[in-house]
C-alpha cells in the first residue's frame, strides 16, 4: 500500500513588522509566489533575499523568518513573514592603518563599501566588505606584497546605529622577481618571447603583471597561426634569494588554418560589404595583426554598435572557421534641430542621411555600404545646400565614386572675418582607389560659380575688384596615408595627407591659379586615457596664365576655432588697408598639439592646447614674417542632441592693433 500526502497549495503570502519596504515591493523579491505548491527550501532563499534587501539599505542586524498555518480541509496555506527591522546601521568613517607601502587614497579607491556622504547612504553589506578585503590583498600582491593580510575591526556608537571601520594593513615581506626561464617547443628566439614580458629580473612581482606576460606571450603564438597555443608558468620561492623565480613552459601546439568565414547578425548590411573589408581570407593561417586590422575597417565603417570574432572547430584538426558577429547600429537618420556656433552663430538643419545605402535596392534601399546625405542648413549668416551620394566599390571594383551638388553662401559678417558675401553653386565628380590598406588616392573634376558681393565702402580697390560672377573649373588630386586605429576617435597612429589643385588652364574656367596643400597628424596614447595629437597643415597657392591674383575664395585663411585658437575668426591673415578686413594669402602654416584627457568618462572630456602659425599675402613671403601662438583649456561634451565644444584660447603674440584678450569658442551640433 502506497499512502501519497499531497503538499499543500499557497493561498496567501503576508508580512508583518515590515515600515522600510511595502509588503509588495518585498513579494516581488520573493521566487515563491502564490497559489505555488509549498517549499519550505525556495521560502528559506527568500527569506536570504530579503535580508540582502534590507541589508543594502543598511539595516544589518535585521531578522527575517517565516512561519506556514494549513487548512487540513481545504490543504491551502498561508505563509507569514515576519520582519524584526531592528536599526538602520550606517558607516560613518573608514580608517587604514599600517600601510607604508600603497597609499592610502589607493586602497580606500578600491573599496565597494563607501562612508555616509551626499548621495551615499553608507550602508554596509558584509559580501561587499569581503571582496574589499580580497581586493586589497590583491592591489598589495601586484605590488609584490604576496603575504599581506587586511585586518578588519568593527566598532559601533552607544546607541548601535553608526559604524566605524579599521583595516590594518600587515604588508609583510616585499617579493621580486628572480631567475625568468623558459622550457618547451618554442620554436621561435627566446629573446623574442622574452621582449614580450614586462616583469623582469630584480624588479617587484606583481601578480597582476604575471598574468599580462602570460597572456602576451600566448598573444605572440596566436598572432602566428598558433591559435591553440598553451602557456603555463611555474613560480618557485628561491630559498637563497629569497626571490620567485619564474619559468615559463610554452607548447604551441599546430599552426591553425582558417575554414570558412561565417558572417552572423547582419540584417540590413550586404555579407559582401562585411566580407570586402576583411583583411583575412580562408586558407590562410590565423594572423593576429590582420585579424585586427579586419576589426578596425569594419568598425570604421560606422554601420556596427558592435561585432566580435570568434573561432569554432571543423574536422580537421587544424583548420577552424572564422565567426563574425556583427551587431548593427542605425545608419539611416532623419533629423532636423540646430545649433550654435562662434563662427557661424545660430544655424537650423533638416537632413536625411543613410551611411549603408543601396540604389539598387528597392523598396528599403540599404545594405550596400553607399553613402547618401542630403541637408538644407539655414543660418543667421550662413545657408548650405548639399546633396552627395558616393559609393566605396562601384559596380563591384575596388574603386570609390560619388558626387556632390551644392550651394553655399556666406554673408557679411566681419567680426567673424567675412568681409563680403559669398555664394557658390556647383558640384563635383569623385573618383578614388585603396591602394593599400593604408594609401588610398583621389581625384575630383569641380565645377561651380562664385559670386562676391556687398563689400565695405572702405575698402580698398584691390577688395573691390573681387567682386562679380565668375566660374571655376578644377582637377584636384589627393593622397592620404592613414593608419589611426579609428578614424572617428583616434588613439593611436598617422593621418598624413596631400591635395594639388588645378584651377582654369586646359579645363577652363575665369581663374587660373594652383593650389597646394598638405598635413600630418599624429596621435599617441599614454597613461592609458590620455591622447596627444599633434598636427601640422599647410599650403601654397599661385596665379598663372592670364591671372594675376588667386581670387579671394582660392586663398588660405588662418586664426579661430579650427586653427589658431586664440584670435578673431581669419584673422591671422593679410587685411585689406582700406576695411581692415581678412583678405587672405597665398601661403599657410598651422601646428597644432592637444591632450586630451576624460573627465566623465564618455560624456565629459577636457584639453590643452598650443597653436601656431600665419598666413603670408604672397606665397613667396613664405615663413618670412614670424608665427602667431595661442594657448588654452577647453571640454568636450557629449550630449543626447549632438557633440559641444568649448575652447578658450589666449594669444600669446600681438596681431595687428587687435586687442590682446582670450577668446571664447563654443559649437553645438545635430540634432534632436
Amino acid at each position: 500500500e502506497i499512502i501519497v500526502e499531497e503538499k499543500p497549495i499557497i493561498d496567501k503570502i503576508l508580512f508583518k513588522g515590515n515600515t522600510i519596504f511595502a509588503a509588495n515591493k518585498l513579494k516581488s523579491a520573493m521566487k515563491v509566489k502564490e497559489n505555488d505548491i509549498l517549499n519550505h527550501s525556495a521560502l528559506t532563499q527568500d527569506m536570504v533575499e530579503i535580508r540582502t534587501q534590507y541589508e543594502k539599505k543598511g539595516y544589518q542586524m535585521v531578522e527575517v523568518i517565516y512561519g506556514v498555518n494549513v487548512d487540513k480541509a481545504t490543504n491551502r496555506a498561508v505563509v507569514t513573514v515576519t520582519v524584526d527591522e531592528k536599526i538602520r546601521v550606517k558607516v560613518v568613517k573608514i580608517t587604514i592603518t599600517g600601510n607604508k607601502n600603497i597609499k592610502t587614497g589607493r586602497l580606500v579607491k578600491v573599496l565597494g563599501t563607501k562612508p555616509a556622504w551626499l548621495f551615499n547612504a553608507g550602508a554596509f553589506q558584509d559580501d561587499t566588505f569581503k571582496e574589499d578585503l580580497e581586493r586589497i590583498k590583491a592591489l598589495y600582491g601586484d605590488e609584490g606584497y604576496l603575504d599581506a593580510q587586511p585586518v578588519p575591526k568593527i566598532d559601533y556608537s552607544g546607541d548601535g546605529k553608526l559604524m566605524y571601520i579599521t583595516i590594518d594593513i600587515q604588508e609583510g615581506k616585499k617579493y621580486l622577481a628572480g631567475d625568468i626561464s623558459f622550457k618547451g617547443r618554442l620554436l621561435y628566439p627566446e629573446k623574442e618571447i622574452r621582449n614580450q614580458l614586462k616583469m623582469v629580473s630584480g624588479k617587484a612581482f606583481s601578480t597582476r603583471a604575471l598574468r599580462e606576460d602570460v597572456f602576451n606571450v600566448r598573444q605572440y603564438y596566436t598572432t602566428r597561426g598558433y591559435m591553440k597555443a598553451e602557456v603555463n608558468v611555474a613560480r618557485n620561492l628561491n630559498p637563497q634569494t629569497g626571490n620567485i623565480d619564474l619559468t615559463y613552459e610554452v607548447e604551441p601546439k599546430e599552426i591553425t588554418y582558417v575554414g570558412k568565414i561565417d558572417i552572423k547578425g547582419n540584417i540590413k548590411t550586404k555579407d559582401i560589404v562585411i566580407r570586402r573589408e576583411l583583411r583575412i581570407y580562408p586558407g590562410e593561417r590565423y594572423d593576429g595583426d590582420k585579424m585586427r586590422k579586419s576589426k578596425e575597417r569594419l568598425y570604421n565603417l560606422g554601420f556596427f554598435e558592435d561585432l566580435y570574432f570568434d573561432t569554432q572547430p571543423t574536422k580537421e584538426e587544424n583548420i577552424e572557421d572564422l565567426i563574425v558577429d556583427v551587431k548593427e547600429s542605425k545608419t539611416g537618420e532623419f533629423s532636423f534641430g540646430g545649433g550654435y556656433s562662434t563662427v557661424d552663430m545660430l544655424v537650423g538643419f533638416v537632413e536625411v542621411s543613410q551611411r549603408n545605402f543601396d540604389i539598387m535596392n528597392f523598396p528599403t534601399f540599404m545594405g550596400a555600404g553607399q553613402d547618401l546625405t542630403i541637408k538644407a542648413e539655414i543660418g543667421m549668416i550662413r545657408q548650405n545646400y548639399v546633396v552627395s551620394w558616393t559609393d566605396p566599390w562601384v559596380l563591384g571594383f575596388p574603386f570609390s565614386f560619388g558626387f556632390d551638388i551644392y550651394r553655399t553662401s556666406h554673408s557679411r559678417k566681419t567680426n567673424v572675418g567675412y568681409g563680403y558675401e559669398e555664394i557658390r553653386t556647383g558640384g563635383d565628380l569623385r573618383l578614388g582607389k585603396d591602394f593599400t590598406d593604408e594609401i588610398r588616392g583621389d581625384m575630383t573634376y569641380r565645377l561651380e560659380e562664385v559670386k562676391i558681393s556687398d563689400v565695405a565702402d572702405n575698402a580698398s580697390q584691390d577688395l573691390k575688384n573681387e567682386t562679380g560672377r565668375n566660374w571655376i573649373s578644377s582637377l584636384l588630386w589627393g593622397a592620404v596615408y592613414d593608419t589611426r586605429d579609428n578614424i572617428y576617435t583616434p588613439t593611436r597612429g598617422w593621418l598624413v595627407t596631400g591635395n594639388f589643385e588645378d584651377a582654369g588652364g586646359i579645363i577652363g574656367g575665369d581663374k587660373n591659379y594652383i593650389k597646394a596643400t598638405g598635413g600630418v597628424a599624429y596621435y599617441h596614447l599614454f597613461f592609458e586615457k590620455l591622447v596627444l595629437e599633434l598636427k601640422a597643415r599647410t599650403g601654397i597657392a599661385a596665379p598663372y596664365g592670364n591671372s594675376d591674383e588667386v581670387p579671394i575664395y582660392g586663398r588660405f585663411f588662418t586664426g579661430g576655432a579650427e586653427t589658431i585658437r586664440g584670435y578673431g575668426e581669419r584673422k591671422v591673415s593679410p587685411r585689406d588697408p582700406g576695411s581692415d578686413d581678412p583678405i587672405g594669402g597665398e601661403a599657410m602654416l598651422v601646428g597644432n598639439a592637444e591632450v586630451t584627457f576624460p573627465i566623465y568618462e564618455k560624456i565629459l572630456k577636457g584639453s590643452v592646447f598650443y597653436d601656431v602659425g600665419n598666413t603670408w599675402r604672397r606665397h613667396g613671403d613664405y615663413m618670412n614674417g614670424g608665427l602667431k601662438s595661442g594657448a588654452g583649456v577647453g571640454l568636450r561634451i557629449k550630449t543626447p542632441i549632438g557633440p559641444v565644444k568649448l575652447d578658450y584660447g589666449y594669444p600669446l603674440s600681438s596681431n595687428y592693433d587687435d586687442k590682446r584678450e582670450g577668446q571664447f569658442y563654443f559649437s553645438m551640433s545635430r540634432g534632436f
